[in-house]
């Protein structure tokens, strides 16, 4: 199956921040009124970037301080605010359409670069605290590298500009999904127990077919193409990049290349993998 080992998502996560940098530049150009982020309701393009410039910076805490417990979430100083942040948009008052700063782009490339540099210095397997089962460092590179390339394809979607997401890190994601989101979300969310819906994703640019059951409270996941030949509820097909873009809401399913399979099972996936 795709997997992207840490250097590649390391350099995933150089790419799609310059980029998502570059996609706020052009949603509010000298000026302008940051304009909202349709895949983000209640958010604007603003809003979107203190967002993940916030999260780069608490995962840079993490990796910093080699935290390998839950940090005090009322503890704001890992987000090191300059002194001008004269303009700067409030969580509080989202969607905050008010031109975007230049001193707040200036924060966020200043994170993202201190993000990446602790990624290159840390050892993919260095215990790291995260809500995840891997606890190490290398979760985070990997997380940290699709979470960029959804914000960045949400920018660009901003100005109806958005471009595919990297195919061997969207496999990659799409697998991650169901193996580490779904859980996590499921508990998260207490979504109702499964009662055997079974779902199969299968990309069109390369090899990976996942097939996806729910038993219960499992999340059961085959991932071998010799698998794929039994019987699911619904089928969906697409690229590397549309499917990933599926199952974070992204894009709905009518945008893939096909759908086969019982509707009403398929209108149950996000009840069964609530959103977070």
């Amino acid at each position: 199956m795709a997997s992207t080992n840490s250097r590649d998502c390391i350099a995933r996560f150089h790419s799609d921040v310059r980029a998502f940098a570059a996609a706020a530049r052009r949603a509010a150009p000298g000026g302008a009124a940051a304009p909202p982020v349709p895949s983000c309701p209640g958010w604007s393009v603003s809003d979107l970037v203190v967002h993940l410039a916030s999260v780069h910076r608490y995962v840079a805490r993490l990796l910093r301080e080699r935290l390998t417990e839950q940090p005090d979430h009322s503890d704001l100083s890992f987000l090191l605010l300059p002194a001008d942040t004269d303009g700067w948009p409030h969580p509080d008052n989202a969607p905050n359409h008010a031109p975007l700063p230049e001193t707040l782009l200036d924060w966020f490339m200043d994170g993202a670069a201190a993000l990446e540099e602790l990624f290159r210095s840390s050892a993919p397997d260095e215990p790291v605290w995260s809500w995840a089962p891997d606890r190490t460092a290398g979760f985070w590179m990997r997380i940290q590298a699709i979470e960029a390339a959804v914000h960045r394809w949400d920018a660009e979607n901003a100005t109806g500009t958005a471009l595919p997401v990297a195919p061997a890190l969207a496999a990659d994601a799409v697998g991650q999904n169901f193996r580490v989101m779904a859980p996590f979300r499921r508990a998260l969310r207490q979504a109702p127990p499964g009662s055997g819906e079974c779902f199969r994703f299968r990309r069109t640019d390369g090899p990976d077919v996942w097939t996806v059951r729910f038993d219960g409270d499992t999340v059961l996941l085959g991932e071998l193409a010799e698998e794929d030949g039994g019987p699911c509820d619904v089928e969906l097909t697409g690229t590397a990049s549309d499917l990933m873009l599926f199952l974070w809401q992204r894009i709905p399913a009518g945008r893939l290349a096909g759908v086969t399979g019982d509707r009403d099972v398929l209108d149950r996936w996000f009840t069964l993998v609530p959103p977070v």
